[in-house]
């Protein structure tokens, strides 16, 4: 784990990722507390871009009723 760390130190100072973090946590807490939009309507799409950001790939991703 020490290595880990070691090898991510030199990244963190970077502004970009922590922009990048701090939408990829916007992202999964706004796609956790919203229920799916039903396939077709008009937030469909605005909900798989909030998805994508989120990293809710494959399997991470919410079922559809």
């Amino acid at each position: 784990m020490e290595e880990i760390v070691n090898i991510l130190t030199p990244y963190l100072d970077n502004p970009w990722v922590q922009v990048a973090t701090a939408v990829v946590a916007l992202a999964s807490a706004i796609a956790a507390t919203t229920p799916t939009p039903k396939p077709g309507s008009r937030w469909a799409k605005v909900y798989a871009v909030i998805d994508f950001l989120a990293l809710n790939i494959g399997k991470a991703k919410q079922a559809g009723k």
